[in-house]
Protein backbone atom coordinates (compact mmCIF):
# COMPACT_ATOMS: atom_id res chain seq x y z
CA UNK A 1 0.00 0.00 0.00
CA UNK A 2 1.17 3.57 -0.98
CA UNK A 3 0.83 5.30 2.22
CA UNK A 4 2.26 8.74 0.06
CA UNK A 5 -0.46 9.31 -1.74
CA UNK A 6 -2.33 12.66 -0.20
CA UNK A 7 -5.48 10.67 0.70
CA UNK A 8 -4.24 7.83 1.38
CA UNK A 9 -5.75 4.17 0.93
CA UNK A 10 -9.79 4.38 1.29
CA UNK A 11 -11.20 1.28 1.88
CA UNK A 12 -15.42 0.12 1.28
CA UNK A 13 -17.95 1.05 3.88
CA UNK A 14 -20.31 -2.21 4.33
CA UNK A 15 -22.31 -2.92 6.95
CA UNK A 16 -21.05 -0.13 8.99
CA UNK A 17 -17.32 -1.13 8.95
CA UNK A 18 -14.54 0.07 6.59
CA UNK A 19 -13.11 -3.09 4.50
CA UNK A 20 -10.71 -3.56 1.96
CA UNK A 21 -12.04 -5.24 -1.20
CA UNK A 22 -12.55 -9.14 -0.73
CA UNK A 23 -9.99 -9.91 -3.58
CA UNK A 24 -7.08 -7.48 -2.65
CA UNK A 25 -8.02 -4.81 -5.81
CA UNK A 26 -7.77 -1.49 -5.65
CA UNK A 27 -8.09 1.26 -7.87
CA UNK A 28 -6.17 4.67 -8.22
CA UNK A 29 -7.27 7.54 -8.50
CA UNK A 30 -5.69 10.50 -10.95
CA UNK A 31 -5.79 14.16 -10.01
CA UNK A 32 -6.83 15.67 -13.34
CA UNK A 33 -4.56 19.06 -12.87
CA UNK A 34 -1.33 17.42 -12.97
CA UNK A 35 -2.16 13.54 -13.69
CA UNK A 36 -0.61 12.45 -10.32
CA UNK A 37 -2.06 9.63 -8.30
CA UNK A 38 -3.80 11.20 -5.19
CA UNK A 39 -5.49 8.37 -3.46
CA UNK A 40 -6.36 4.53 -3.91
CA UNK A 41 -9.41 3.17 -2.90
CA UNK A 42 -10.82 -0.49 -2.44
CA UNK A 43 -12.04 -2.13 -5.74
CA UNK A 44 -14.84 -3.96 -4.85
CA UNK A 45 -15.39 -7.79 -6.27
CA UNK A 46 -19.40 -9.25 -6.74
CA UNK A 47 -18.72 -10.86 -3.49
CA UNK A 48 -18.18 -7.20 -1.57
CA UNK A 49 -21.46 -6.00 -3.83
CA UNK A 50 -23.67 -9.00 -2.48
CA UNK A 51 -22.66 -8.10 1.18
CA UNK A 52 -23.40 -4.20 0.62
CA UNK A 53 -26.81 -5.43 -0.30
CA UNK A 54 -27.83 -7.97 1.98
CA UNK A 55 -26.58 -5.08 4.30
CA UNK A 56 -28.22 -2.52 3.04
CA UNK A 57 -31.64 -4.81 3.05
CA UNK A 58 -31.05 -5.23 6.90
CA UNK A 59 -30.21 -1.71 7.28
CA UNK A 60 -33.47 -0.59 5.76
CA UNK A 61 -35.48 -3.32 8.59
CA UNK A 62 -33.81 -1.47 11.03
CA UNK A 63 -33.73 2.85 9.30
CA UNK A 64 -37.54 2.80 8.01
CA UNK A 65 -38.67 1.01 11.74
CA UNK A 66 -36.93 3.57 13.81
CA UNK A 67 -39.28 6.94 14.72
CA UNK A 68 -38.61 10.39 12.65
CA UNK A 69 -36.73 11.93 15.48
CA UNK A 70 -34.17 9.21 15.98
CA UNK A 71 -33.43 9.60 12.52
CA UNK A 72 -33.11 13.07 12.53
CA UNK A 73 -30.65 13.14 15.55
CA UNK A 74 -28.38 10.87 13.11
CA UNK A 75 -28.93 12.69 10.16
CA UNK A 76 -27.90 15.64 12.34
CA UNK A 77 -25.02 14.24 13.72
CA UNK A 78 -23.91 13.27 10.02
CA UNK A 79 -24.18 16.51 8.73
CA UNK A 80 -22.78 18.13 11.97
CA UNK A 81 -19.43 15.92 11.14
CA UNK A 82 -19.36 16.75 7.73
CA UNK A 83 -19.14 20.24 8.58
CA UNK A 84 -16.22 19.61 11.07
CA UNK A 85 -14.26 18.42 8.19
CA UNK A 86 -15.22 20.71 5.68
CA UNK A 87 -11.60 21.74 4.63
CA UNK A 88 -10.61 17.81 3.99
CA UNK A 89 -14.07 17.08 1.80
CA UNK A 90 -13.73 20.43 -0.38
CA UNK A 91 -9.79 19.43 -0.77
CA UNK A 92 -10.59 16.15 -2.09
CA UNK A 93 -13.27 17.47 -4.82
CA UNK A 94 -10.62 19.75 -5.12
CA UNK A 95 -8.21 17.29 -6.19
CA UNK A 96 -10.27 14.43 -6.87
CA UNK A 97 -11.60 16.64 -9.70
CA UNK A 98 -9.46 19.70 -10.64
CA UNK A 99 -12.67 21.90 -9.52
CA UNK A 100 -11.83 24.98 -8.15
CA UNK A 101 -11.69 25.95 -4.58
CA UNK A 102 -14.57 28.26 -4.51
CA UNK A 103 -16.56 26.01 -6.59
CA UNK A 104 -16.10 22.98 -3.69
CA UNK A 105 -17.91 25.07 -1.41
CA UNK A 106 -21.40 24.83 -3.62
CA UNK A 107 -20.83 20.55 -3.35
CA UNK A 108 -19.96 20.82 0.92
CA UNK A 109 -23.18 23.36 0.79
CA UNK A 110 -25.37 20.91 -0.79
CA UNK A 111 -24.82 17.53 0.85
CA UNK A 112 -25.39 19.80 4.52
CA UNK A 113 -28.25 21.51 2.94
CA UNK A 114 -29.89 18.61 1.62
CA UNK A 115 -29.61 16.45 4.76
CA UNK A 116 -30.71 19.37 6.80
CA UNK A 117 -33.42 20.32 3.87
CA UNK A 118 -34.88 16.86 3.98
CA UNK A 119 -34.60 16.20 7.52
CA UNK A 120 -36.95 19.24 8.51
CA UNK A 121 -38.41 18.52 5.08
CA UNK A 122 -40.44 15.13 6.79
CA UNK A 123 -42.19 16.97 9.37
CA UNK A 124 -44.48 18.27 6.87
CA UNK A 125 -45.54 14.38 5.38
CA UNK A 126 -48.59 13.80 7.37
CA UNK A 127 -51.65 11.52 6.65
CA UNK A 128 -53.80 12.86 4.01
CA UNK A 129 -57.39 12.29 4.33
CA UNK A 130 -59.90 11.41 1.58
CA UNK A 131 -63.17 12.14 1.80
CA UNK A 132 -66.10 9.40 1.73
CA UNK A 133 -68.77 10.72 -0.92
CA UNK A 134 -71.11 8.40 0.52
CA UNK A 135 -70.16 8.66 4.10
CA UNK A 136 -69.97 5.10 4.72
CA UNK A 137 -66.10 5.11 5.02
CA UNK A 138 -63.10 6.36 6.68
CA UNK A 139 -60.11 7.01 4.04
CA UNK A 140 -56.59 8.53 4.32
CA UNK A 141 -53.12 7.86 2.26
CA UNK A 142 -50.38 7.23 5.01
CA UNK A 143 -46.60 7.26 3.34
CA UNK A 144 -43.77 5.00 4.41
CA UNK A 145 -40.83 4.09 3.28
CA UNK A 146 -39.92 2.28 -0.15
CA UNK A 147 -37.26 0.45 0.83
CA UNK A 148 -33.49 0.00 -0.07
CA UNK A 149 -32.30 2.39 -2.59
CA UNK A 150 -28.91 2.49 -4.90
CA UNK A 151 -27.64 5.81 -6.44
CA UNK A 152 -25.25 5.92 -9.47
CA UNK A 153 -23.37 9.46 -9.65
CA UNK A 154 -21.68 11.47 -11.60
CA UNK A 155 -17.90 12.92 -11.50
CA UNK A 156 -19.14 16.40 -11.86
CA UNK A 157 -20.23 17.15 -8.62
CA UNK A 158 -19.03 14.92 -5.90
CA UNK A 159 -20.57 15.67 -2.55
CA UNK A 160 -23.65 17.81 -4.48
CA UNK A 161 -24.42 14.56 -6.52
CA UNK A 162 -24.03 12.78 -2.90
CA UNK A 163 -26.69 14.60 -1.22
CA UNK A 164 -29.11 14.71 -3.43
CA UNK A 165 -29.71 11.46 -2.68
CA UNK A 166 -29.02 10.62 0.81
CA UNK A 167 -30.90 13.42 1.88
CA UNK A 168 -34.53 12.33 0.87
CA UNK A 169 -33.66 8.61 1.28
CA UNK A 170 -32.20 8.81 4.72
CA UNK A 171 -34.89 11.12 5.72
CA UNK A 172 -38.00 8.76 4.70
CA UNK A 173 -36.26 6.06 6.12
CA UNK A 174 -34.68 4.27 3.20
CA UNK A 175 -31.13 2.53 3.25
CA UNK A 176 -28.79 3.85 0.67
CA UNK A 177 -26.13 2.03 -1.17
CA UNK A 178 -23.99 4.62 -3.04
CA UNK A 179 -21.74 4.25 -6.12
CA UNK A 180 -19.54 7.41 -7.00
CA UNK A 181 -17.44 7.44 -10.48
CA UNK A 182 -14.55 5.94 -10.63
CA UNK A 183 -13.32 9.60 -11.69
CA UNK A 184 -14.11 11.07 -8.26
CA UNK A 185 -14.36 8.73 -5.80
CA UNK A 186 -12.47 10.35 -3.11
CA UNK A 187 -15.11 12.26 -1.17
CA UNK A 188 -17.39 9.73 -1.00
CA UNK A 189 -15.30 7.32 0.54
CA UNK A 190 -14.45 9.80 3.00
CA UNK A 191 -18.30 10.73 4.00
CA UNK A 192 -18.09 6.57 4.73
CA UNK A 193 -14.94 6.87 6.85
CA UNK A 194 -17.09 9.88 8.62
CA UNK A 195 -20.13 7.64 9.13
CA UNK A 196 -17.69 4.45 10.92
CA UNK A 197 -16.28 7.42 13.08
CA UNK A 198 -19.68 8.37 14.40
CA UNK A 199 -21.25 5.17 14.30
CA UNK A 200 -23.91 5.59 11.99
CA UNK A 201 -26.39 2.81 12.20
CA UNK A 202 -25.19 -0.60 10.25
CA UNK A 203 -26.13 -1.19 6.51
CA UNK A 204 -28.60 2.33 6.02
CA UNK A 205 -25.52 4.00 4.07
CA UNK A 206 -23.14 1.76 2.10
CA UNK A 207 -20.40 2.96 -0.09
CA UNK A 208 -18.87 1.48 -2.59
CA UNK A 209 -16.70 1.47 -5.90
CA UNK A 210 -15.62 -1.22 -9.02
CA UNK A 211 -16.75 -2.44 -12.25
CA UNK A 212 -19.75 -2.70 -14.31
CA UNK A 213 -19.52 -6.85 -14.28
CA UNK A 214 -18.94 -6.93 -10.11
CA UNK A 215 -20.63 -3.96 -8.93
CA UNK A 216 -23.18 -2.02 -11.72
CA UNK A 217 -24.91 -4.91 -13.04
CA UNK A 218 -25.04 -6.82 -9.67
CA UNK A 219 -26.73 -4.00 -8.07
CA UNK A 220 -29.34 -3.53 -10.94
CA UNK A 221 -30.00 -7.17 -11.18
CA UNK A 222 -30.51 -7.90 -7.47
CA UNK A 223 -34.49 -7.51 -6.21
CA UNK A 224 -33.65 -6.07 -3.10
CA UNK A 225 -33.12 -2.22 -4.66
CA UNK A 226 -36.51 -0.91 -4.66
CA UNK A 227 -35.39 2.25 -6.27
CA UNK A 228 -32.70 3.00 -8.96
CA UNK A 229 -31.90 6.35 -8.57
CA UNK A 230 -29.00 8.45 -11.37
CA UNK A 231 -27.42 11.57 -12.21
CA UNK A 232 -25.50 10.81 -15.69
CA UNK A 233 -25.81 10.69 -19.22
CA UNK A 234 -28.93 9.20 -20.94
CA UNK A 235 -26.76 6.07 -22.35
CA UNK A 236 -26.04 5.38 -18.69
CA UNK A 237 -30.27 5.78 -17.40
CA UNK A 238 -30.70 3.59 -20.78
CA UNK A 239 -28.80 0.95 -19.51
CA UNK A 240 -29.49 0.91 -15.51
CA UNK A 241 -33.20 0.44 -16.54
CA UNK A 242 -32.94 -2.17 -18.68
CA UNK A 243 -30.69 -4.24 -16.82
CA UNK A 244 -32.41 -3.30 -13.37
CA UNK A 245 -35.63 -4.70 -15.13
CA UNK A 246 -34.98 -7.92 -15.73
CA UNK A 247 -35.58 -9.21 -12.28
CA UNK A 248 -38.02 -7.31 -10.69
CA UNK A 249 -40.09 -3.88 -10.95
CA UNK A 250 -38.42 -0.86 -9.38
CA UNK A 251 -38.64 2.89 -9.46
CA UNK A 252 -36.35 4.89 -11.00
CA UNK A 253 -35.24 8.63 -10.34
CA UNK A 254 -32.82 9.74 -13.02
CA UNK A 255 -31.55 13.27 -13.62
CA UNK A 256 -29.58 12.44 -17.20
CA UNK A 257 -28.02 14.64 -20.04
CA UNK A 258 -28.80 18.03 -20.85
CA UNK A 259 -29.00 20.24 -24.40
CA UNK A 260 -29.67 23.70 -22.61
CA UNK A 261 -30.45 26.40 -24.97
CA UNK A 262 -29.45 30.22 -24.09
CA UNK A 263 -31.35 32.36 -25.75
CA UNK A 264 -30.96 36.63 -25.99
CA UNK A 265 -32.90 38.24 -27.97
CA UNK A 266 -31.80 41.79 -29.14
CA UNK A 267 -33.64 43.99 -26.17
CA UNK A 268 -32.32 41.54 -23.46
CA UNK A 269 -29.52 43.36 -21.17
CA UNK A 270 -26.65 41.98 -23.07
CA UNK A 271 -23.87 42.73 -20.43
CA UNK A 272 -25.81 40.37 -18.18
CA UNK A 273 -26.56 38.01 -20.73
CA UNK A 274 -22.59 37.35 -21.26
CA UNK A 275 -21.74 37.76 -18.17
CA UNK A 276 -23.93 34.60 -17.65
CA UNK A 277 -23.14 32.66 -20.70
CA UNK A 278 -19.64 32.66 -19.98
CA UNK A 279 -20.18 32.12 -16.47
CA UNK A 280 -22.10 28.86 -16.90
CA UNK A 281 -19.87 27.91 -19.66
CA UNK A 282 -16.48 28.25 -17.50
CA UNK A 283 -18.24 26.89 -14.59
CA UNK A 284 -17.07 23.47 -13.38
CA UNK A 285 -15.47 23.66 -16.80
CA UNK A 286 -18.38 23.50 -18.57
CA UNK A 287 -18.86 19.83 -16.92
CA UNK A 288 -22.33 20.94 -15.98
CA UNK A 289 -25.65 19.20 -17.36
CA UNK A 290 -27.39 22.05 -16.81
CA UNK A 291 -24.97 24.11 -19.18
CA UNK A 292 -26.02 25.66 -21.87
CA UNK A 293 -24.79 24.09 -25.20
CA UNK A 294 -26.28 26.23 -27.86
CA UNK A 295 -26.31 30.30 -27.90
CA UNK A 296 -28.65 31.16 -30.14
CA UNK A 297 -28.32 34.92 -29.81
CA UNK A 298 -30.75 37.66 -32.54
CA UNK A 299 -28.93 38.54 -35.22
CA UNK A 300 -28.88 42.06 -34.75
CA UNK A 301 -26.80 41.52 -31.33
CA UNK A 302 -24.83 38.19 -32.03
CA UNK A 303 -21.79 39.90 -32.88
CA UNK A 304 -21.56 41.80 -29.80
CA UNK A 305 -22.49 39.03 -27.77
CA UNK A 306 -20.08 37.12 -29.04
CA UNK A 307 -17.27 39.21 -28.69
CA UNK A 308 -18.04 39.96 -25.27
CA UNK A 309 -18.22 35.91 -24.13
CA UNK A 310 -14.91 35.53 -26.00
CA UNK A 311 -13.42 38.47 -23.74
CA UNK A 312 -14.75 37.00 -20.88
CA UNK A 313 -13.22 33.45 -22.17
CA UNK A 314 -9.53 35.44 -22.85
CA UNK A 315 -9.36 36.99 -20.02
CA UNK A 316 -10.18 33.68 -17.62
CA UNK A 317 -7.61 32.20 -15.71
CA UNK A 318 -7.32 28.66 -16.16
CA UNK A 319 -5.49 27.03 -13.53
CA UNK A 320 -5.63 24.84 -10.79
CA UNK A 321 -4.81 24.93 -6.59
CA UNK A 322 -6.41 26.76 -3.47
CA UNK A 323 -4.21 29.52 -3.73
CA UNK A 324 -4.05 30.53 -7.30
CA UNK A 325 -7.80 31.35 -7.38
CA UNK A 326 -8.22 30.49 -11.04
CA UNK A 327 -11.44 30.96 -12.72
CA UNK A 328 -11.68 27.50 -14.27
CA UNK A 329 -10.07 24.63 -13.67
CA UNK A 330 -9.21 21.30 -16.15
CA UNK A 331 -11.69 18.59 -16.97
CA UNK A 332 -11.89 15.61 -14.99
CA UNK A 333 -9.88 12.86 -17.65
CA UNK A 334 -8.54 12.76 -20.62
CA UNK A 335 -11.73 10.89 -22.63
CA UNK A 336 -13.43 14.30 -21.59
CA UNK A 337 -10.58 16.21 -23.57
CA UNK A 338 -10.45 13.97 -26.57
CA UNK A 339 -14.75 14.69 -26.25
CA UNK A 340 -14.51 18.08 -26.33
CA UNK A 341 -11.75 17.85 -28.87
CA UNK A 342 -13.85 16.37 -31.37
CA UNK A 343 -16.75 18.64 -30.36
CA UNK A 344 -14.78 21.60 -31.66
CA UNK A 345 -13.73 19.63 -34.92
CA UNK A 346 -17.13 18.51 -35.98
CA UNK A 347 -18.59 21.82 -35.14
CA UNK A 348 -15.46 23.42 -37.29
CA UNK A 349 -16.64 20.72 -40.36
CA UNK A 350 -20.09 21.79 -40.62
CA UNK A 351 -19.60 25.33 -40.85
CA UNK A 352 -18.70 26.99 -37.65
CA UNK A 353 -15.75 29.91 -37.17
CA UNK A 354 -13.59 29.72 -34.46
CA UNK A 355 -13.31 32.78 -32.70
CA UNK A 356 -10.99 31.81 -29.46
CA UNK A 357 -9.76 29.04 -27.80
CA UNK A 358 -10.22 25.11 -29.17
CA UNK A 359 -7.45 23.12 -27.96
CA UNK A 360 -6.65 21.33 -24.95
CA UNK A 361 -3.42 23.42 -22.74
CA UNK A 362 0.02 22.23 -23.24
CA UNK A 363 1.50 20.80 -20.50
CA UNK A 364 0.48 18.07 -17.98
CA UNK A 365 -3.51 17.77 -16.74
CA UNK A 366 -6.37 17.60 -18.65
CA UNK A 367 -6.95 21.15 -19.21
CA UNK A 368 -9.13 22.50 -22.37
CA UNK A 369 -9.03 26.49 -23.61
CA UNK A 370 -12.64 28.21 -22.63
CA UNK A 371 -14.40 28.29 -26.62
CA UNK A 372 -16.21 30.04 -28.49
CA UNK A 373 -17.49 29.38 -31.86
CA UNK A 374 -20.02 31.12 -34.34
CA UNK A 375 -22.09 28.74 -36.05
CA UNK A 376 -24.46 29.90 -38.69
CA UNK A 377 -25.60 26.51 -40.29
CA UNK A 378 -28.75 26.20 -37.71
CA UNK A 379 -28.92 22.50 -39.66
CA UNK A 380 -25.82 21.65 -37.89
CA UNK A 381 -25.73 17.88 -36.24
CA UNK A 382 -23.34 19.05 -33.67
CA UNK A 383 -26.15 20.97 -31.79
CA UNK A 384 -27.73 17.86 -31.34
CA UNK A 385 -24.44 16.60 -28.88
CA UNK A 386 -24.30 17.07 -24.98
CA UNK A 387 -20.65 19.00 -24.78
CA UNK A 388 -19.78 18.71 -21.29
CA UNK A 389 -17.06 21.14 -21.70
CA UNK A 390 -16.16 24.72 -21.82
CA UNK A 391 -17.68 25.56 -25.10
CA UNK A 392 -20.20 27.73 -26.63
CA UNK A 393 -21.57 27.84 -29.71
CA UNK A 394 -23.30 30.68 -30.76
CA UNK A 395 -25.88 30.64 -33.74
CA UNK A 396 -27.52 33.40 -35.27
CA UNK A 397 -32.13 34.20 -35.15
CA UNK A 398 -34.26 36.24 -36.15
CA UNK A 399 -37.87 35.58 -34.72
CA UNK A 400 -38.99 34.09 -31.40
CA UNK A 401 -40.98 31.35 -34.15
CA UNK A 402 -37.83 30.35 -35.41
CA UNK A 403 -35.66 29.96 -32.43
CA UNK A 404 -38.64 27.92 -30.19
CA UNK A 405 -38.20 25.32 -33.16
CA UNK A 406 -34.45 25.22 -32.81
CA UNK A 407 -34.63 25.31 -29.41
CA UNK A 408 -36.29 22.46 -28.72
CA UNK A 409 -35.32 20.16 -31.27
CA UNK A 410 -33.34 18.04 -29.27
CA UNK A 411 -34.05 14.72 -27.79
CA UNK A 412 -33.14 16.38 -24.07
CA UNK A 413 -35.07 18.79 -22.20
CA UNK A 414 -33.67 19.87 -18.92
CA UNK A 415 -32.65 23.36 -18.14
CA UNK A 416 -33.07 26.55 -20.61
CA UNK A 417 -32.42 30.03 -19.69
CA UNK A 418 -34.32 33.17 -22.11
CA UNK A 419 -32.93 36.95 -22.13
CA UNK A 420 -35.43 39.90 -22.89
CA UNK A 421 -36.96 42.65 -21.27
CA UNK A 422 -40.81 42.40 -23.34
CA UNK A 423 -42.96 40.25 -20.80
CA UNK A 424 -44.59 38.80 -23.78
CA UNK A 425 -41.49 36.98 -25.28
CA UNK A 426 -40.80 35.64 -21.68
CA UNK A 427 -44.39 34.60 -21.33
CA UNK A 428 -44.24 32.76 -24.94
CA UNK A 429 -41.48 30.75 -24.02
CA UNK A 430 -42.65 29.65 -20.58
CA UNK A 431 -45.41 27.96 -22.81
CA UNK A 432 -43.55 26.99 -25.84
CA UNK A 433 -40.20 25.45 -24.23
CA UNK A 434 -40.15 21.53 -23.41
CA UNK A 435 -37.62 22.28 -20.51
CA UNK A 436 -38.10 21.22 -17.47
CA UNK A 437 -36.74 24.01 -16.35
CA UNK A 438 -36.99 27.93 -17.65
CA UNK A 439 -34.94 30.50 -16.31
CA UNK A 440 -35.80 34.08 -17.26
CA UNK A 441 -32.89 37.09 -17.24
CA UNK A 442 -30.93 34.67 -14.57
CA UNK A 443 -30.86 31.44 -12.45
CA UNK A 444 -30.88 30.18 -10.14
CA UNK A 445 -29.97 26.47 -8.03
CA UNK A 446 -31.07 25.68 -4.34
CA UNK A 447 -32.12 22.40 -2.93
CA UNK A 448 -35.72 23.89 -2.05
CA UNK A 449 -35.97 24.28 -5.83
CA UNK A 450 -37.30 21.48 -7.90
CA UNK A 451 -34.85 19.98 -10.51
CA UNK A 452 -35.62 17.62 -13.16
CA UNK A 453 -35.81 17.22 -16.90
CA UNK A 454 -38.19 16.10 -19.25
CA UNK A 455 -37.83 13.71 -22.73
CA UNK A 456 -34.61 11.80 -22.56
CA UNK A 457 -33.74 14.38 -19.70
CA UNK A 458 -34.75 12.54 -17.00
CA UNK A 459 -37.66 11.31 -14.22
CA UNK A 460 -38.69 11.62 -11.23
CA UNK A 461 -36.92 14.98 -9.27
CA UNK A 462 -34.07 16.15 -7.41
CA UNK A 463 -34.10 18.69 -5.36
CA UNK A 464 -37.40 20.45 -3.47
CA UNK A 465 -39.90 18.41 -1.11
CA UNK A 466 -41.16 16.17 -4.44
CA UNK A 467 -37.43 14.62 -4.40
CA UNK A 468 -38.92 12.62 -1.42
CA UNK A 469 -42.13 11.22 -3.35
CA UNK A 470 -39.33 8.69 -5.14
CA UNK A 471 -38.61 7.41 -1.72
CA UNK A 472 -41.73 6.70 -0.72
CA UNK A 473 -45.16 4.79 -1.06
CA UNK A 474 -48.27 6.09 -0.85
CA UNK A 475 -50.47 3.13 0.94
CA UNK A 476 -54.25 3.82 1.04
CA UNK A 477 -56.30 2.87 4.48
CA UNK A 478 -59.95 2.82 3.84
CA UNK A 479 -61.85 1.83 7.17
CA UNK A 480 -65.90 1.15 7.42
CA UNK A 481 -67.70 3.33 9.82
Amino acid sequence: MNQSLKFGNKKLYINGELRDASNGKTFEVICPADETAIATIAWASKEDTELALKSAKQGFDYWSKLPLAERQEWIGKLRDKLLENSDLLRESIMYEMGKTWEGSEEDLTSITNSLQYYSDEMNNRQDIPIADKEGTHEHRIVQQPLGVSVAFLAYNFPLLNLGFKLGPALAAGCSVILKPSEFSPVSAYIIGEICAEIGFPKGVITVICGDLPNVGIPLCESKIPSLITMIGSTETAQKLIEQSSKTSIKRYSMECGGNAPFIVFDDADLDLAITHGAALKMGNSGQICVAPNRFFIHESVIDAFTAGVAEKFENAKVGFGRENKPDMGPLTNQRSVEKVSHIVKEAQNQGGKLVTGGKPKEGPGYYFEPTAIRLDNQEAAILQEEIFGPVAIIVPFKTKEEVIELANNTDAGLASYVYSKKEENLNYFIEHLAFGEVHLNGLKFDIYLPHGGIKNSGIGVDCSNYALDDYLIRKRVTKAL
